[in-house]
């Protein structure tokens, strides 16, 4: 899924404040933050630690509330829902990777890649076509049947890449997908993200490594919980690697 078709933006921030602690203690993590992210967008956010990367991440994957300001997510207010309803959009309107993979040892990557369709009550029927399917889409068909200890680096990440397609989310969250991966997997992984996009889907990734952040249409550039730069890019041709 990518354009939502009614114009409304993927994500919109609006004076996105986030704040931990309080009295001599507060930490300011976000500083008012502006953003929006249209549906289709590739975009890669940037950032020194403790710029803010990981807390703006957090809210945009529901994973947190803003202290004041502002999130829509596909034009839903963040802030009106409950925990349950806030599950229910990180199970089926958001894919996320994650750095480490968060396969499920000694399980198949087709039973990994199921997971979110059993969280959500999809048959099992169901649940194994369409994991069958994504684990296609990413180029491991032939993998199903193999646990992650029988995966590379890179096919590791294909499989969580496929996890998170399951659900046809409306946004893919990447929170360093590369960061364990060689150069090799990474240009494997990066490439499996431009294509995904080309296909209309709404790409986030967090990420430090330049080289990475090359695959984005938009880099976003965090200093201090404020936005420094915002900025569009002529992205590298799917597949290119330096």
């Amino acid at each position: 899924m990518g354009a939502n078709g009614d114009g409304r933006p993927a994500i919109e921030l609006s004076g996105v404040t986030k704040t931990y602690g309080s009295g001599r203690i507060q930490v300011t993590a976000l500083d008012g933050v502006d953003l929006t992210i249209e549906p289709g967008d590739f975009v890669a956010i940037m950032g020194a630690s403790g710029s803010g990367k990981s807390t703006l991440m957090n809210i945009i994957g529901c994973l947190d509330v803003p202290t004041r300001g502002r999130f829509h997510l596909d034009g839903v207010d963040v802030r009106t829902l409950d925990e349950a309803a806030l599950s229910r959009i990180r199970n089926r309107k958001i894919g996320f990777v994650f750095q480490s993979y968060n396969l499920i040892p000694r399980t198949s990557a087709l039973a990994n890649v199921e997971l979110p369709l059993a969280y959500a009550g999809v048959r099992a029927k169901e649940r194994r076509a369409r994991a069958l399917s994504a684990l296609k889409e990413v180029g491991l068909a032939d993998r199903a049947g193999h646990g992650p200890s029988e995966l590379s680096g890179g096919q590791q990440q294909r499989a969580a890449v496929a996890r998170a397609l399951v659900t046809n989310p409306a946004l893919l969250l990447a929170d360093e997908p590369t960061g364990n991966l060689d150069s090799a997997s990474t240009a494997e992984v990066m490439g499996l993200f431009a294509r995904l996009n080309g296909e209309g889907r709404t790409v986030v990734i967090i990420t430090h490594e330049t080289d990475v952040a090359t695959y984005a249409q938009r880099i976003v550039r965090l200093r201090d919980g404020r936005i420094q730069s915002d900025e569009r890019q002529t992205p590298v041709p799917e597949g290119v690697f330096s």
